[in-house]
């Protein structure tokens, strides 16, 4: 396992040409997994899911990126911690570059748990648009569905979401932040 190296560039194109870019603290790096934590995400509107807010102004959110694997995972809160579910993109898998660069490509259907366990499929309208326009080749495409129909595969029988998701609760990721370590490293000890 390797130290985190304190940040993390996370380049995401959503086809055609919208480039996003994702600054996040690197918590948890090793072969199978990489842990970051996005602290107070922006979106206003928020985001929601069937109705519920998923991801709201102020909130933050634990991503798992697994390399080589077309999907990652993260766990999703409101802006008072409240835990909202999982949230899972379909994508392709991250290019880890020097210097803490990631990029990747959205795929456009997305995987959400609620905190009941129910799954569901998401955005497949968005992705048969971005076929019909040749935003996302056939192949890609179908790899994307076959990654979701995995996923709902991997869930009904209880081997997905990874262990380690519900392990790293957003409390640990906060407790592993080097921002809440340099802070309690700051403080006076009391005696």
């Amino acid at each position: 396992m390797s130290e985190p190296t304190s940040t993390v560039r996370i380049e995401y194109l959503r086809p055609p040409d919208r480039r996003e870019v994702f600054i996040q603290e690197l918590l948890l790096d090793t072969p199978e997994v990489k842990i970051t934590l996005a602290e107070s995400v922006p979106f206003d509107p928020p985001i929601r899911v069937h109705g519920q807010v998923a991801l709201e102004k102020g909130s933050d959110a634990v991503w798992f990126t697994f390399p080589g694997m077309w999907h990652d995972v993260g766990r999703f809160h409101r802006a008072d911690g409240t835990f909202t579910g999982l949230y899972a993109n379909i994508l392709t898998p991250p290019r880890f570059l020097p210097d803490g660069v990631w990029e990747t490509t959205d795929l456009f259907l997305d995987i959400w748990i609620d905190p009941g366990g129910s799954l569901s499929v998401l955005d497949e309208d968005q992705l048969e648009e971005a076929e019909a326009k040749g935003w996302v080749s056939d192949s890609r495409a179908r790899r994307a569905r076959r990654e979701a129909r995995w996923i709902e595969e991997e869930h009904r029988a209880g081997r997905w979401p990874p262990r380690i998701v519900g392990e790293w609760t957003l409390e640990k990721a906060r407790q592993s932040s080097s921002s809440n370590v340099q802070a309690a490293q700051s403080r006076p000890m009391s005696r």
